[in-house]
């Protein structure tokens, strides 16, 4: 017997008709008539010396030769579709995907796009707000920026932006709370999309940290970072806010931080793409520009004292 492979418009035959378990499905699916799809699907059953279909009569089914075959097959064709993809976008100088967090997304990334687009005109990005773990062979994405603890595995990874939550407010709801403790009687905001922290970076902690004591229970609660923020811009309460989240709105001065202590977080933003792409000239510039804008927020951090949130508890 020998190991010489059948042809692969044969092999590509199959897989779609056991995918599909229908050989008028998969003759669409690969433009072919129903008759040609079956004449491929018999020359390779001939190759092997057995059936891999049983025709029934308005259906078929795998044999077992055929069970053994197709997950192989799929698998093979698989990674030949990723190959060939990875190789189309090593080509693509043009077009960066990005994906992030939809806060990161709406607050960091969208308000500074004219500024890239200004600066790289060759460039055009395309953005996934997502937070599902990122498989960038199959879903053709070329960077990610993600938030946590950062555990990142076989990947190009850096870190990008140190995170910090402080109490931000309009600046009209400033002038009613001129010190820590007049929080007490302010509506509090919750992001609860940092609740996954290993140490709490919440109310209560910030509370502990400023040597401050009242009930922080109370208050409307957000799953979403952005969602939590446009509501203290409207002027809703005060929130623990983010301040990479943040820095748009401090700089147009719709909020206000004006307290000294900051909670430093656990986890961080960071710049992640597959090993050895950090180097091609679209990731590089995207990088290096995302590093240069970061530099606006850390002005923030004048006159602060910041604690990490570990030594809270």
């Amino acid at each position: 017997m020998t190991d010489r492979l059948p042809p692969l418009t044969a092999l590509r035959a199959f897989e779609a008709a056991a995918r599909h378990m229908s050989f008028a499905k998969a003759a669409e699916e690969l433009f072919v008539t129903p008759a040609a799809l079956s004449y491929q699907i018999k020359s390779l059953e001939a190759a092997l010396g057995q059936p891999l279909f049983r025709r029934l009569n308005r259906a078929v089914e795998l044999t077992p030769e055929g069970r053994a075959l197709a997950p192989g097959v799929s698998d093979g064709f698989g990674l030949l579709t990723s190959a060939w993809r990875n190789a189309r976008r090593m080509i693509e100088t043009g077009v960066l995907t990005v994906t992030a967090g939809p806060a990161f997304t709406s607050k960091w990334l969208a308000p500074r796009m004219y500024s890239f687009a200004q600066a790289h005109p060759e460039i055009e990005l395309r953005f996934l707000a997502s937070l599902r773990i990122i498989d960038f062979d199959r879903d053709e994405v070329d960077v990610a920026i993600r938030f946590g603890l950062g555990h990142d595995k076989d990947v190009y990874s850096r870190p990008l932006i140190r995170e910090w939550m402080t109490p931000m407010m309009t600046p009209e709801l400033a002038q009613t709370i001129k010190t820590p403790q007049d929080l007490a009687s302010a509506v509090l905001i919750h992001d609860d999309s940092i609740a996954f922290f290993k140490s709490p970076a919440d109310w209560a902690a910030w509370c502990r940290v400023s040597e401050i004591s009242f009930d922080t229970s109370h208050g409307p609660r957000f799953s979403q970072a952005d969602h939590a923020l446009d509501a203290a811009i409207s002027g809703v309460g005060v929130v623990l806010g983010r301040v990479s989240l943040a820095t748009r709105a401090l700089e147009a001065g719709r909020l206000v931080a004006p307290f000294e202590v900051g909670l430093l977080s656990e986890a961080q933003f960071r710049f992640i793409c597959p090993k050895g792409t950090e180097t091609r000239p679209q990731v590089s510039a995207f990088e290096t520009w995302v590093r240069d804008e970061i530099q606006s927020s850390l002005k923030f951090e004048d006159g602060r004292r910041l604690i990490a949130a570990k030594d809270a508890a």
